[in-house]
């Protein structure tokens, strides 16, 4: 049964991978038509190096996590989407204590492969990090190892 993007968006909201939580997302807003999400991130001390920037790391998974849940909403199935390639621009630092939004796009579904973007931004609007990815679209066998996000 398909969901609707609203409740596609309360059930990927309350069942998170553990990733997601470590990492404090928040998702915004998603489209399954068009393979898009939006979410957000805040720049914890505990993710920054010495500059007080966050760790280019630590954005590249923000960024994968942007676009592999593009990519899951298009699919409109239950699917995981191990990434098997990505590369990353890092376009300006990302600051200690500040949000970080993201928008993931899914550029191409295929049956064995998905290709995907996405982007960071500062709360200015400022392009922090873009990320391009491959990935495989593996149905997801039973409920998978996932959280429920304490409200």
């Amino acid at each position: 049964m398909v969901m609707t993007d609203a409740e596609l968006l309360e059930r990927m909201r309350t069942r998170i991978p553990p990733t997601a939580q470590l990492l404090g997302q928040e998702l915004l807003a998603l489209d399954s038509a068009a393979g898009t999400v939006r979410m957000r991130f805040v720049g914890k001390p505990e993710f920054c190096n010495p500059m007080g920037h966050v760790q280019g790391g630590i954005l590249a998974a923000m960024l994968d996590d942007a676009a592999a849940f593009a990519v899951i909403v298009k699919s409109q199935r239950r699917i995981v989407v191990p990434t098997i390639e990505f590369k990353v621009s890092f376009l300006a630092p990302a600051k200690m204590g500040r949000e970080i939004l993201a928008e993931g796009r899914c550029l191409k579904l295929g049956r064995t492969v998905a290709f995907a973007e996405s982007d960071l931004y500062d709360p200015e609007g400022r392009l922090l990090a873009r990320l391009s990815t491959s990935c495989v679209p593996t149905p997801l066998e039973g409920e998978g190892f996932m959280l429920e996000r304490n409200a």
